[in-house]
């Protein structure tokens, strides 16, 4: 099958009330784990590659891998660049096979930011791609990401209707409360879901995105801790405000920190209890079995099994 962009996607999120995962890619296994985990829920599946993956891994790696996921698996799949910096990078993943790429100029003050995103826009939409910006600023830390938690500024639902309508942008991230990275919350969590609510009413029928979703649950942290990592009082988004904001017009939300743990925690495991293991496969494999159980469960909390 074709690489597909989310336009679709997110129209049958919006209308049946759910949100479709979007899960960072690094390597093959994570990769892999990734899509098995879909096939297997019958989901549908956004792969993104941030700026970080395109630097370790390098696009043409990455791209030939999703290749590889479309050869092997019955899936729709949508090839998405996480957390563009600039023009040129949005431009190099939309000639380089990219069905979807989002620019971020939440750095920038509001005109600035509209007029990148309507740069980027008007080139992605000449060549069939879809494009996702941000307004706001989510604080912490995730790859090439990092803002001060001074400096986060949650969304202004004022400045939503001007920005989607003088972008043409296809989705809009927004900055509810969530973060990037392992310390999502220093006390309990808390989003905002009013102002949640206020923007889904300003745009009616218009996808929002939710960054810095993971949730961190506790076992995996546990595990890695286990076994020797260093994690304390790491805390993510819980589940249960995922999936309400999955019903609240949100039809894309961003998962990574929670594979990473995933991933972590076994291959730490694996040299614990066995640290004359050497051979990539026999801790890569169980790995990947981590990450595919981690998405096959993130599917249900955002309640898109069985609507690919």
């Amino acid at each position: 099958m074709p690489l597909v962009g989310t336009k679709e996607f997110f129209k049958k999120a919006y209308d049946g009330n759910y949100a479709v995962g979007a899960f960072n890619v690094n390597n093959m296994e994570i990769l892999q784990g990734i899509t098995e985990a879909a096939a297997e829920e019958n989901a549908p599946l956004i792969l993104q590659v941030s700026a970080g993956a395109r630097k370790y891994a390098r696009h043409e790696y990455l791209v030939h891998l999703v290749q590889a996921a479309l050869e092997t698996a019955d899936l729709s799949i949508c090839l998405h660049l996480d957390h563009g910096g600039d023009f040129e990078i949005c431009k190099k993943c939309v000639d380089g096979g990219f069905t979807s790429v989002m620019i971020d100029g939440s750095k920038y003050p509001f005109e600035e930011n509209i007029a990148l995103t309507k740069k980027v826009v008007d080139y992605a939409h000449d060549k069939g791609v879809v494009v996702e910006a941000e307004l706001g600023k989510l604080a912490g830390v995730e790859d090439d990401v990092s803002v001060a938690e001074k400096d986060a500024i949650f969304t202004d639902p004022d400045q939503v209707v001007e920005f989607v309508q003088r972008t043409n942008v296809d989705s809009l991230a927004v900055a509810i409360g969530t973060s990037h990275g392992a310390y999502k919350f220093k006390s309990e969590p808390k989003l905002d879901f009013e102002r949640l609510e206020e923007i889904a009413k300003k745009v009616p029928g218009f996808p929002l995105v939710l960054h810095g979703a993971s949730s961190v649950p506790e076992d995996l942290v546990a595990i890695c801790n286990k076994y020797g990592a260093q994690i304390p009082g790491a805390k993510g988004v819980p589940e249960s405000m995922i999936s309400k904001a999955a019903k609240l017009a949100v039809c894309k939300v961003n998962i990574d920190t929670d594979l990473r743990l995933a991933l972590t925690g076994m291959i730490r495991k694996c040299f614990a209890e066995n640290p004359a293991e050497f051979d990539p496969r026999k801790y890569l494999g169980p790995a990947r079995e981590a990450i595919k159980e981690v998405v096959k469960r993130k599917i249900g909390v955002l309640g898109c099994g069985g609507k690919a």
